[in-house]
């Protein structure tokens, strides 16, 4: 058996897809971005068109849509006429994305200043007390993280910002070096102070906060890199 098929049995059961309001094509899209980002699917592993059909239950037309669409986003990247494999991010990159990540941020939360009500806030305070209470999969702080920045993004009222906040996201995600687990309490802190300043509508005080969280993941991936 090629090196190429065996990358693709090392994919966890994907499990047929329903005949819902959405199309068959965007239910493959979401399922196949949701194991990627959540690294079920390793850098590099090769995506055969025909064997994904075959394990969702679908034909190769939708099949192929949710593939090229994912491979327009960036997360996939062509092999040939009818496989891909998925797209590794360097440490050049990964660094370019998360300071570029600062920039859009920083003004985001300057945006969203004084449109976030306080009920939205309590109910992100509450999720990171959850979290800090006990212990998480990576799967799990990957997804409140998502919805932590996405949701300020949103708040900013920029209908652009978030897209692009979004794709930086998923750059950084493709980066198989870090993970958030080891630095649980420190996130969980530094999200708290970004809740801090926006519930004191403090917008210096928030960039601020914002800035400290994501060099201090930057600085994490640095000292890993450099042993």
């Amino acid at each position: 058996m090629s090196s190429d098929l065996e990358s693709v049995t090392t994919l966890p059961p994907l499990g047929s897809l329903e005949v819902r309001s959405s199309s068959l094509s965007d239910q493959a899209y979401h399922r196949m971005r949701e194991l990627i980002l959540d690294r079920k699917i390793s850098s590099g592993s090769t995506l055969l068109e025909g064997k994904l059909a075959e394990e969702l239950g679908i034909s190769r037309t939708p099949m192929r849509e949710a593939l090229g669409r994912l491979a327009g986003e960036g997360l996939l990247v062509r092999r040939d006429a009818r496989s891909y494999s998925v797209r590794s991010v360097g440490t050049k990159e990964y660094f370019d994305a998360m300071r570029t990540r600062e920039l859009l941020e920083c003004e985001a939360i300057a945006l969203a200043m004084g449109k976030i009500d306080e009920a939205d806030l309590d109910r992100l305070d509450a999720e990171v007390d959850a979290l800090n209470l006990g212990e998480h999969t990576e799967t799990e702080h990957w997804h409140f993280d998502d919805r932590f920045h996405m949701f300020i993004a949103h708040a900013s009222g920029n209908i652009v910002m978030p897209l692009l906040i979004q794709q930086l996201r998923d750059d950084a995600r493709l980066f198989r070096l870090h993970s958030p687990l080891h630095r649980q309490k420190e996130n969980h802190h530094e999200h708290r102070e970004i809740i801090r300043a926006l519930r004191n509508k403090d917008v210096e005080g928030a960039r601020g906060a914002v800035r400290a969280h994501l060099r201090s993941l930057q600085n994490d991936v640095q000292r890993a890199v450099m042993g």
